[in-house]
């Protein structure tokens, strides 16, 4: 029975995303920098909720976030994360993600992350501001 217990307490990959909500890739980095417990059986990773919320009590901020010993969204500088980039342009975050992949915005990889600069993201707005107010007049 006590086999039992502890699996009721397993979660998947996608589970312990949903419960943190982020992203599953995030689980799979916090499992890959040993941030998060996680056990492998044959092709399935399993997390024990109470990892989970051990994991999610010390998570740190995304915008406390450094690489090579620098602020990666040090706003101060004009560098902002996709979400800061959405929530400052009132749009989607996949719509920001969308723009950098097809080019219509330059972001930067630094680690994981994707940098926007503040110029490249006045210049995105600047550009789009026309088509957005093109589909709102017609």
């Amino acid at each position: 029975m006590s086999n039992n217990k502890t699996e009721n307490k397993l979660v998947s990959i996608t589970e312990a995303a949903k419960l943190n909500k982020v992203t599953r890739q995030a689980i799979y980095v916090a499992i890959k920098l040993n941030k998060l417990k996680a056990k492998k059986d044959t092709t399935r990773w399993t997390i024990h909720l109470d990892d989970l919320e051990e994991y999610r009590k010390h998570k740190y901020s995304r915008s406390k976030s450094r690489f090579d010993g620098e602020l990666l969204f040090d706003n101060s500088k004009g560098l902002f994360s996709v979400n800061q980039a959405a929530r400052m342009l009132s749009v989607p975050a996949q719509k920001i993600y969308y723009a950098t992949r097809i080019g219509a915005l330059k972001a930067h990889r630094k680690g994981a992350a994707w940098v926007i600069s503040g110029e490249d993201l006045k210049d995105y707005a600047a550009k789009n501001s026309n088509k957005k107010d093109a589909r709102v007049a017609g």
